[in-house]
């Protein structure tokens, strides 16, 4: 897809909605998160991480349910480029390779790849808030709403 990645609702609303464009009401709102405990899978720097963004996300309510597995993966892959850093620091970022070459550390190159793998599988699937307003829903009409069985035609006709 072309042009700008589009902004979710939340974040438009939390900015003031800054451009006073349309906002999308067939955008998908999961429910949030019932729970801002760390998955017991992740390592105890991603937990960090996890313990700091967390409740930033949740009270912004940019968290929610089927928001936890990516934020979960983030710290992990946070934690793993934390790591690679150590790494990189100690050993540098070029290193001596066969024969006495300089060559790139393969910390920098395994944090890279894992970066752009979580990324991708993020944005496939919907999984973060910027990639969710591609998803869009038909929530029907409102079972309040008197004007529901008639379709729009009708309704333009009588406003006429």
């Amino acid at each position: 897809m072309r042009g700008r990645r589009p902004e979710p609702t939340r974040l438009k609303l939390l900015r003031g909605n800054p451009g006073k464009r349309k906002l999308d009401p067939n955008e998908v709102a999961p429910a949030p998160a019932a729970t801002l405990q760390p998955p017991a899978w992740l390592d105890a720097e991603a937990i960090v991480e996890w313990n700091r963004l967390a409740p930033i996300l949740h009270r912004l309510g940019l968290l929610t349910e089927i928001d936890t597995d990516a934020l979960a993966t983030y710290c992990q892959t946070w934690a793993r480029w934390r790591e690679a850093d150590a790494q990189i620091r100690r050993y540098g970022m070029v290193i001596k390779g066969k024969g006495g070459y300089p060559v790139i550390s393969p910390f920098v190159a395994v944090a890279n790849r894992a970066m752009a793998h979580m990324r991708s599988f993020l944005i496939e699937f919907g999984m973060t808030p910027s990639a969710r307003t591609r998803v869009k829903t038909d929530p029907g009409p409102k079972p309040d709403d008197p004007f529901a069985p008639f379709d729009h035609a009708d309704l333009e006709r009588w406003k006429a």
